[in-house]
């Protein structure tokens, strides 16, 4: 098993913006092989 964690610097500002990609992006991210589960904190 992999566990990555990352942690984004997210100017002030674009904080909403980047949640909305994020959202976006799950979508591929969730359909990756093996995928188990992800999830965004502040």
């Amino acid at each position: 098993m992999i566990l990555e964690a990352a942690y984004l610097q997210v100017k002030l500002g674009f904080e909403h913006e980047f949640e909305e990609v994020f959202q976006k992006s799950s979508k591929v991210i969730s359909s990756m092989n093996g995928y188990i589960s992800h999830e965004l904190q502040r």
